[in-house]
């Protein structure tokens, strides 16, 4: 009976390395397809919020369209119609009004493509 037991070790662990090696080219991977373009994209849009300037039309994250007509370091006021002005934080800007609806077009055009096979 013991004879089984010793014959199961078997001697040293094959593919330690090859496990390693594996688990490096997973990471290396999700670096380029995941994380990367995340952090190139977050990069544009803080360049984005940084260049505001009053006068510019937006979108908010909430779905508001406005245009700008003030601006501090956090947060930027919203004109939404005739005297009728919001607060918002900048971080929640998504951008500009014609990049948004470009955007919603391509996505609207993409389901009606796949609607229609």
């Amino acid at each position: 009976m013991t004879g089984i037991a010793y014959a199961a070790n078997g001697g040293a662990p094959q593919g330690g390395i090859v496990s390693f090696i594996t688990l490096i080219l997973i990471f290396v991977i999700f670096y380029f397809l995941l994380i990367r373009p995340q952090q190139k994209k977050a990069k544009e849009h803080q360049k984005y919020l940084a260049n505001l300037k009053k006068g510019d039309s937006v979108v908010t994250s909430g779905g508001l369209h406005g245009e700008i007509t003030g601006l501090t370091d956090t947060v930027v006021t919203l004109e939404i119609a005739d005297n009728i002005r919001v607060k918002v934080s900048r971080q929640h800007i998504l951008g500009s009004k014609a990049a948004v609806t470009a955007d919603n077009e391509a996505v609207a055009a993409g389901k009606a493509t796949k609607g229609g096979k």
